[in-house]
């Protein structure tokens, strides 16, 4: 097929170069315009241009896709299809309605639950012990089209969104290709999806990773392995971001207010709600590296019945 593909992180990487390795012909790849990234603020490619210049394959990234001017690029351009992993803006019906096969997206949830920008962190922060990827018809509604194929898993008890993310790019990757062979052959109805059971999985803020102690230690470590890389799960620590990186459900129980510190031999434990205790294993305060808790205790003299939590 001569396809556009439309993509912009890390995990729609192993897509765009499954299609290429399968035969297809990408004649444009379409990716969100450089931005400034980290501390320094330096401008960066996406990981799928850089992919895409890799591949030797032309590379487009207009402000706004929507405009007069990439409509009529993609117009001239007559794809087959387009595919779409994680592009990051809304694609309007002027362009849906270009290619004769349609838009494919490959959406990293089961649809129809999880629709939205976050599917897999949300699936992990929510307790969730089974996902997959679903490729589907992309419509003029937020991840509503007909669905194509499905591929499911299991979450692992202690995966996080990182390693998650890069089996399911892997796997969503192949899926495509399928579906795009049967797409080409005439062997695949779309399925309607059945909106009453629909979820959403919001674009993430810097407010979801903030712990309330008063939880359950498993709605703490899930999320702390689900917003992984960011916005994290984060208290404070006498005034200070504590960022947990990895934390797990304590078998035993401590005393205390929720949030109390407290150490027990080379571990450090906290009381969370329900009669829980949650386990950190690594931290990191603002401005310092990731350490294991061990470090941490032992670089820091607690006080007793300290808390976290606190702002100042």
């Amino acid at each position: 097929m001569n396809l556009i593909f439309l993509g912009t992180p890390s995990f729609a990487v192993p897509t765009l170069q499954q299609i290429v390795a399968a035969g297809h012909r990408v004649s444009a790849v379409f990716t969100q315009p450089d931005r400034p990234k980290g501390r320094g603020g330096q401008v960066a490619s996406s990981p799928v241009k850089e992919s895409a210049l890799r591949l030797g394959l032309p590379v487009y990234q207009p402000e706004r896709i929507r405009r007069p001017e990439p409509v009529e690029q993609l117009k001239e351009m007559n794809p087959d299809a387009m595919v779409v992993v994680g592009y990051g803006q809304i694609i309007p019906q002027s362009i849906i309605d270009i290619p004769r096969y349609g838009i494919v997206n490959v959406h990293g949830s089961l649809l129809p639950k999880y629709r939205g920008a976050a599917p897999i962190q949300w699936a992990i922060a929510n307790g969730e012990t089974r996902t997959g990827v679903t490729t589907m018809r992309i419509d003029a509604g937020l991840d509503t089209g007909g669905m194509l194929l499905k591929w499911e898993t299991d979450i692992g008890p202690e995966e996080n969104a990182l390693e998650l993310g890069e089996r399911m790019a892997h796997a969503g990757a192949d899926l495509l290709v399928e579906t795009l062979a049967r797409i080409e052959a005439g062997s695949i109805q779309p399925e309607p999806q059945d909106d009453s059971q629909a979820t959403l999985a919001p674009i993430l803020k810097k407010e979801h990773g903030v712990i309330d102690w008063s939880w359950p230690a498993k709605k703490i470590a899930d999320r702390s392995r689900g917003f992984l890389p960011w916005p994290g799960a984060y208290s404070y620590f006498r005034g200070q971001i504590l960022n947990i990186w990895k934390a797990r459900i304590a078998e035993e129980s401590v005393s205390g207010p929720a949030g109390t510190l407290v150490p027990q031999k080379k571990r450090l434990l906290l009381p969370c709600g329900n009669n829980t205790a949650l386990e950190l294993i690594e931290i990191q305060i603002e401005g310092r590296k990731r350490m294991p808790a061990e470090a941490f205790l032992n670089g820091q003299r607690l006080n007793e019945n300290e808390i976290l939590g606190a702002v100042a």
